[in-house]
């Protein structure tokens, strides 16, 4: 069984972190990527933990360096992939699992052809909604250009080769484990 790289996308506020972090129970062998992003860190979040933080500067650079394996502008922030986080993991042994926008998936799979892409999709566009303002950690001007960027996402979900309905965790999380799974177990 050889290393493989995850792409979990879909809209902001779908509930990829959720079933992430169920996958990350539920299967040996995966590590979630700590993406990097310039966007302050909320409370209770770690350097290096939930992202590696940036200062605007010092992404631009990098992401100049090649240094990312995708990166993307998303709220007025920019978030990205490190390479070396990616390859660091691989190089040990570990599949490794991306949480990035769809955006930043479609960098991935231009770069590695390999990789797995799986869409996370609402059971329907309210959903998101509820789910954003329910977080309370974004302004209602940041949850309008999160719906906005979500209804173009949506309309994206046929260009991935997975998707799932996150209608419920428990029945979305075992979808998501089975489709890891059986990746895994492929010689591809």
């Amino acid at each position: 069984m050889s290393a493989k790289v995850f792409v979990i996308t879909g809209p902001s506020g779908v509930g990829k972190g959720t079933l992430i972090g169920e996958l990350l129970d539920r299967v040996d062998g995966i590590e979630a990527s700590v993406s990097a992003t310039t966007r302050q860190p909320r409370p209770g979040e770690r350097d290096g933990r939930e992202y590696h933080f940036l200062e605007r500067s010092d992404f631009d650079r990098r992401a100049a360096a090649g240094d990312f394996l995708e990166w993307a502008g998303y709220s007025g922030n920019r978030y990205g992939t490190l390479r070396s986080e990616v390859e660091r993991r691989r190089d040990a042994g570990a599949s490794v699992v991306l949480e990035i926008e769809v955006q930043g998936a479609r960098q991935v799979r231009a770069a590695m052809p390999e990789a797995v892409l799986v869409f996370i999709a609402p059971p329907d566009p309210g959903a998101l909604r509820e789910r954003l303002v329910g977080r309370g950690t974004d302004s209602d001007e940041q949850i309008s250009e999160r719906l906005r960027v979500a209804e173009d996402e949506l309309a994206a979900h046929d260009e991935f080769t997975h998707v799932v309905v996150n209608d419920s965790v428990e029945r979305a999380a075992a979808e998501l484990e089975r489709i890891v799974a059986c990746e895994l177990q492929s010689p591809r």
